[in-house]
């Protein structure tokens, strides 16, 4: 029972701290209910709330743009490979990028509930940063080599 109501606090806290974002947020390391830190796992799991509160809607529109690109990117890199191999798993990393922000932003505006997903390259920790750099990694060492196989 404490756990359900843990997830809710941090839910509940994390939707009031967007919300006092606004349109255009309250600036870089100025909003009120992050440096209070109303959100308990706001650097972990709860990144979101922060760059929304900081960076207002227009923030996180910017932000969610900047990923989109990101996974367009990762698709044109998958459909110019030549292995299929390649493509798959170059899909496959797109894939698991799109899930991973879809559910840490869900999880955060209360849509989804809360599992513990990292928001990637953004959430705090080294074993989710070092995981999905080597994803990219590989992706791009298969891209670079992608003219030399099935020559």
């Amino acid at each position: 029972m404490s756990d359900n109501a843990d997830a809710e606090y941090n839910v509940t806290q994390s939707k009031m701290t967007i919300g006092s974002g606004g349109v255009a947020g309250k600036g870089y390391l100025q909003g009120t209910l992050t440096q209070s830190e109303q959100v308990p796992e706001q650097s972990t799991d709860f990144i979101f709330c922060t760059i929304g509160e900081e960076f207002g809607f227009l923030g996180t529109f910017v932000f969610l743009v900047v990923y989109l690109l990101f996974l367009l990117r990762i698709i044109f890199i998958a459909e110019r490979q030549r292995s299929p191999f390649s493509r798959v798993y170059a899909y496959c990393v797109a894939s698991f990028f799109f899930l991973q922000i879809m559910i840490n932003v869900g999880m955060t505006i209360g849509l989804i509930p809360v599992i513990g997903i990292p928001l990637p390259f953004i959430s705090y920790g080294g074993s989710s940063v070092l995981a999905f750099s080597i994803l990219v990694f590989i992706m791009l060492r298969l891209d670079a080599d992608r003219l030399l196989i099935l020559r």
